[in-house]
């Protein structure tokens, strides 16, 4: 069983310049993850997918090799992960070099605990390869309570009187925590297009840990957090 950790970390974020390598409560926050992987021992290689020559710069200096780098066309806002992923694994092949797991764990995840990463393996193994795994938090509130802005400027429920049903009643929602996820060789070799959404088993992340950083505002949370968790 031969696994490859791949995060991607290009160079061209818009909202938080150069977040991928941004100092978080000490250093470069793109270290957290790459800690907890080394950590966990479990894989045989852990590739930093970037465009980048100061991410590339910072990726050698924790002793990393950078086997080649993401090309332009890959490189956008707009081009999706799993194309990604894929011109990875096909770049390895052609150095006669394969891998049974694939795993993608996202560079702005400073919450990961080698920990994690373990039992989220071990959860993968005890299903059969048609399956990924997908590092998911609960909702804080019933996603049934949501309102929206209507074109008048008014506050609009998405969903008419759920708001009488009981919190407890509710079934419980998750979303995607922004931290990890698991593919099998043949999965990965089936998706022909952004990614799928069928077949995926939760390993589910404590809601303090689980903090999308997509803006400054979430930055400043998440260090925060960090600060208390490390108390």
């Amino acid at each position: 069983m031969k696994r490859i950790a791949i995060i991607p970390a290009r160079g061209g974020s818009k909202r938080i310049p150069q977040k991928n390598i941004k100092n978080f409560c000490g250093k470069p926050v793109i270290e957290y993850p790459i800690q907890a992987l080394n950590e966990s021992k479990l894989f045989d290689k852990i590739h930093v997918s970037t465009d980048d020559e100061r991410i590339a710069s910072l990726i050698r200096k924790l002793d990393l090799d950078i086997d080649f780098y993401r090309p332009n066309e890959l490189s956008d806002d707009h081009t999706p992960i799993m194309p990604v992923i894929k011109y990875v694994i096909e770049e390895y092949k052609k150095r006669k070099v394969f891998f049974d797991e694939i795993w993608i764990v996202l560079p702005c995840s400073p919450m990961i605990k080698s920990a994690d990463l373990l039992e989220a393996s071990l959860m993968f193994k005890k299903n059969d390869n048609s399956k990924s795994l997908m590092a998911v938090a609960e909702y804080t509130v019933p996603i049934e309570w949501a309102y929206e802005i209507n074109e008048k400027g008014n506050l609009s429920p998405m969903n008419k009187g759920s708001f009488a049903i009981r919190s407890q009643d509710i079934k419980k929602k998750f979303y995607d925590a922004g931290m990890f996820y698991i593919y099998s060789k043949s999965t990965i070799s089936k998706i022909h297009s952004g990614g799928s959404d069928e077949n995926i088993i939760p390993f589910i992340i404590p809601k303090s840990r689980a903090i999308d950083i997509d803006n400054h505002e979430d930055w400043n949370l998440a260090e925060k957090l960090f600060k208390t968790m490390k108390l």
